[in-house]
């Protein structure tokens, strides 16, 4: 079974998982342990006193409905082709099924886990543009915001039957990123060795050489709406429907 709402002894034991998993630093899990993570949005099993397999989830909107955007689902290398992955993937599903929620999102970490989220009937919903380009000659306008005001104009921007991550998503994308905005445009993005790492623009996407120029970076990388690009899954957790959300927007990756 899930075990659900971890003590603060089992977040060491967490970490360890996701450094083994993932590779992150400490500096980036204490972003993460201090301002996305939540016990109650946590689940994971637990064999012979260690972590086997953990994951957790952001809450979100679509439609009026409440969603889970599930992430960092990872197992322990010791204990892996057990079926513990989709043993905590079905529990949770069940979790949050009773809990209210409509549907879950996810955004494999590469190409190849696309097949693996098929088997447990996810499906392909959500794509993106995501472009890279050198600074220009002269920067744009621009202006650094809040949290909060990025949040009601992500929401101008937004196409259609887009999912809306506010409140937690805010709080934990705002620990290591700054928020944006311009006359007809509005990102998030930080800089990482002298590259723009914009997680997501929204508006008009042609002012981004003039947006790495700006904040004094050499390139910048992009992510945006568009088609070209598979990004996220979705997996209806209630009486299921043909509509799927089409745009998820930044991932924590």
């Amino acid at each position: 079974m899930i075990n659900k709402s971890p003590a603060n002894a089992d977040i060491p034991k967490l970490r360890v998982l996701w450094q083994e998993a993932f590779g992150d630093t400490d500096e980036f899990l204490d972003l993460f342990f201090g301002n996305g993570f939540s016990p109650e949005r946590c689940g994971f099993i637990e064999e012979e006193s260690n972590i086997a397999a953990a994951l957790y989830w952001f809450d979100c909107e679509w439609e009026g409905k409440k969603l889970a955007y599930i992430y960092a689902v990872a197992t322990a290398k010791a204990h892996r082709g057990k079926g513990l992955c989709h043993k905590l993937m079905e529990d949770t599903h069940l979790h949050l099924k009773n809990a209210g929620y409509a549907g879950a999102v996810l955004v494999p970490g590469s190409s190849s886990l696309f097949k693996l989220y098929e088997s447990m009937g996810y499906k392909t919903s959500c794509f993106v543009c995501e472009f890279t380009c050198p600074a220009a000659e002269e920067g744009v306008n621009l202006k650094k915001i809040s949290k909060e005001e990025f949040g009601a104009l992500r929401r101008r921007f937004l196409p259609r039957n887009s999912v809306i991550q506010e409140n937690e998503n805010l709080d934990f994308l705002s620990s290591y990123a700054s928020f944006y905005a311009g006359e007809d445009f509005v990102l998030a993005a930080y800089e990482d060795g002298g590259t723009l790492i914009c997680t997501e623009i929204l508006g008009n996407t042609e002012q981004a050489s003039g947006i790495v120029k700006a904040l004094g970076c050499d390139k910048g990388i992009f992510r945006t709406v568009g088609s070209s690009k598979p990004f996220a899954m979705y997996l209806p957790l209630q009486e299921e429907t043909e509509t799927a959300p089409s745009y998820l927007g930044f991932a924590f990756d």
